[in-house]
C-alpha cells in the first residue's frame, strides 16, 4: 500500500465514519479498487477506526468529562444513569464480536454485492427515520439504548452504516436528535477501542512488529492521521447535521453508492 492510497482510505474513513453512509462499505469498495484482500480491508478498516475514535474523543471530550464526574460522584445521577445505558447498548455487539467475529471477517471479503445491498438497507432506514414522527421524548430510556445497541450489533455487516443505523433507529423511536447522535457516538468508543486492543495483541503475536502484517509503517502513520483528522471535522459536522434534519439526502447517496458497488461486483 502506498502513503497516497493510505491517504485516501484515511479521508474517507474520518468523513464517513460519522456521516451515515458506511465507513465500513466505503473502505471496501476502495480497498478492492487497491487491490486489497478482505483481510487487508478488514485490518486497516481497524486501525483507521481507533483513530475516528479518538476523534470522537477529543470532539466529545466535555460530555465525556462529565460522565467520569458523575461516576466518581458515587451517586446515582444523570451522568451515571447514561453511563449505564452506555453499558447496555454495547452488549449486543460484544455477544456478536464474542461468537461471530469469524464470520463477519469473512463478510469482508465476500464482494461488493453484500456492501452494496447493505448500503440500500442504510438508505431504506435513513429516509424512514426521516418521515417518521413518532411522539418525542426528553431522555433515551434504558429500552431505548438496548435497540440501538441492537442496532449497532447489526450494522457490523460492511456497508450498513453504524451511526446510520443507530441514528436513525434512536429518532424512530422518538428520540431527540442531536442527543441520540451523540449517544450514537458515544456507544462506539468501548467496543472499536476493545477490538483494536484485541487485533493489535494479535498482529504482535503473529507477527513480531507493528507492520500490521500487509501495510508498511508510514502508510499506516499517514491513514491514521488523516482519519484522526477529518474524524473531527465530520463529528462536528454530523451533529449539526442531525440536529437540522437533513438525513434524507444521505438516503439518496447510498442508493447511488448501493447501486455503483452492485454493479461493481
Amino acid at each position: 500500500m502506498s502513503w497516497i492510497e493510505a491517504l485516501v482510505l484515511g479521508l474517507v474513513q474520518g468523513l464517513t465514519e460519522f456521516l451515515p453512509v458506511s465507513s465500513s462499505g466505503h473502505l471496501t469498495i476502495l480497498g478492492t479498487l487497491f487491490g486489497m484482500n478482505g483481510e487487508e480491508n478488514l485490518a486497516f478498516a481497524v486501525l483507521l477506526h481507533v483513530a475516528t475514535v479518538l476523534s470522537t474523543i477529543v470532539v466529545l471530550w466535555k460530555e465525556i468529562a462529565g460522565l467520569f464526574g458523575g461516576l466518581l460522584a458515587f451517586r446515582w445521577n444523570d451522568d451515571t444513569r447514561l453511563v449505564a445505558k452506555i453499558l447496555l447498548s454495547i452488549i449486543p455487539v460484544g455477544i456478536v464480536g464474542l461468537l461471530f467475529k469469524d464470520t463477519v471477517e469473512e463478510m469482508f471479503g465476500s464482494g461488493l454485492a453484500l456492501v452494496g445491498c447493505m448500503l440500500l438497507l442504510t438508505a431504506a432506514l435513513l429516509a424512514i427515520s426521516y418521515y417518521a414522527r413518532p411522539r418525542p421524548k426528553e431522555n433515551i430510556s434504558f429500552r431505548d439504548a438496548f435497540i440501538i445497541g441492537i442496532a449497532q450489533a447489526i450494522a457490523v455487516m460492511p456497508g450498513l452504516s453504524r451511526s446510520g443505523s443507530t441514528i436513525a433507529t434512536g429518532i424512530m423511536l422518538g428520540n431527540k436528535k442531536e442527543t441520540v447522535a451523540k449517544f450514537s457516538f458515544l456507544i462506539v468508543i468501548i467496543p472499536v477501542l476493545g477490538e483494536a486492543l484485541l487485533d493489535v495483541f494479535k498482529v504482535l503475536k503473529a507477527d513480531g512488529d507493528m507492520s500490521f502484517g500487509a501495510f508498511p509503517a508510514g502508510a499506516m502513520i499517514v491513514g491514521f492521521v488523516t482519519a484522526f483528522v477529518a474524524g473531527c471535522l465530520a463529528c462536528k459536522w454530523m451533529i449539526e447535521i442531525v440536529k437540522r434534519g437533513k438525513l434524507i439526502y444521505f438516503a439518496y447517496y447510498c442508493v447511488a453508492a448501493g447501486l455503483l458497488a452492485i454493479f461493481l461486483s
